[in-house]
């Protein structure tokens, strides 16, 4: 079974950064395409970023160039450095990992999930 736990998020004012990690256990990491998913209050959880064994990423329109997805195959470890941080990206963050090598934008798809944490970020 696939355990994940995020550790990371906290308040951060606009304009100012969070980095989120994401520890992976269970199985074999490389074998999982691992991603960040957001749900903010009243909305739908989305998917933010995302990549898989060899480093491909993918980001959401929103977050491109201001976010970083990056893993550590040998940590199992996977991480959201959080740039330019806008008051809109207060959300509870989710990591989460699905067994492939291509991104799939649907929450169904993944299977484990971390517990989730809380961003916010003050204007």
């Amino acid at each position: 079974q696939v355990q994940l736990a995020e550790s990371g998020g906290g308040l951060a004012q606009a304009g100012g950064s969070l980095r989120l990690s994401c520890a992976f256990s269970g199985r074999t990491f490389s074998s999982y395409y691992m991603a960040w998913f957001r749900q903010a209050p009243g909305k739908e959880r989305e998917l933010v970023a995302g990549v898989n064994w060899s480093s491909a990423t993918y980001y959401a329109d929103s977050v491109k160039g201001r976010f970083t997805i990056s893993r550590a195959n040998a940590e199992n470890m996977v991480h959201l450095q959080m740039n330019s941080l806008k008051p809109e990206d207060t959300a509870v963050y989710y990591c989460a990992a699905r067994p492939g090598f291509l991104v799939v934008r649907d929450r169904p798809a993944y299977d484990f999930w971390g517990q989730g944490t809380q961003v916010t970020v003050s204007s």
